[in-house]
């Protein structure tokens, strides 16, 4: 790795640490660049704005969710591959709540861009699709797991269902019912009706 990558890697760390602690809206460059103790230009000379600096940003942050919680064991069933999958979505919210919180304001502030520049973060949301189409077609394989009409509507539809309740949920509470249920089981009551769907 040359100097130029761990710096930007440093920068990106920095920037990762102040966009899970503060709403991105009120992250400046400013803020990163004092946080990572360069000066601004530096931050201007890797990326050139806010929006490049946090998409590069929610990528490294995608992997490395991915690498953490979404690598599988390849000697169970596809069934067993898909429960761990589901699952994942639970023990992030358990473990790391402040990652959906992130990806709630990324999407809100990509939007009020009315454009985007996140390829990056975009080709990394394959490496979730193929782990999900890895264990299904093993569990066709080994008999586990129904076959689908179309596996990628499934996984689409299930994916977004499942985010955006986990993101609905990280949210602050806004009214009395937000605070009268167990939040975890409704998760888990959604991963359930999922698996049911696959389970043969």
């Amino acid at each position: 790795m040359s100097m130029k990558d761990i710096k930007i890697n440093f920068i990106l760390d920095k920037a990762i640490a102040l966009f899970l602690e503060k709403p991105i809206c009120d992250v400046t460059i400013r803020d990163v660049a004092q946080h990572a103790i360069v000066g601004e230009a530096t931050i201007y000379r890797y990326f050139a704005s806010k929006e490049k600096l946090l998409c590069a940003a929610a990528a490294k942050l995608e992997k490395s969710i991915f690498e953490q919680y979404f690598i599988f064991p390849q000697n169970v069933d596809g069934f067993t591959a898909l429960s761990l999958f589901y699952g994942c979505y639970l023990k992030i919210f358990t473990e790391r709540r402040e990652l959906f919180q992130f990806i709630n304001g990324f999407d809100a502030f990509m939007l009020s861009l009315g454009r985007t520049d996140a390829d990056d973060y975009a080709i990394g949301l394959e490496l979730f699709k193929s782990a999900f189409g890895d264990a299904y077609f093993r569990g066709i394989e080994d008999g586990s797991v129904k076959t689908l009409s179309n596996w990628e509507i499934f996984y689409y539809s299930t994916a977004h269902a499942m985010l955006e309740l986990c993101k609905k949920l990280s949210a602050p509470n806004i009214v009395i019912q937000d605070a009268s249920h167990q939040k975890e089981k409704e998760i888990e009551t959604l991963i359930e009706i999922i698996l049911n769907t696959l389970k043969v």
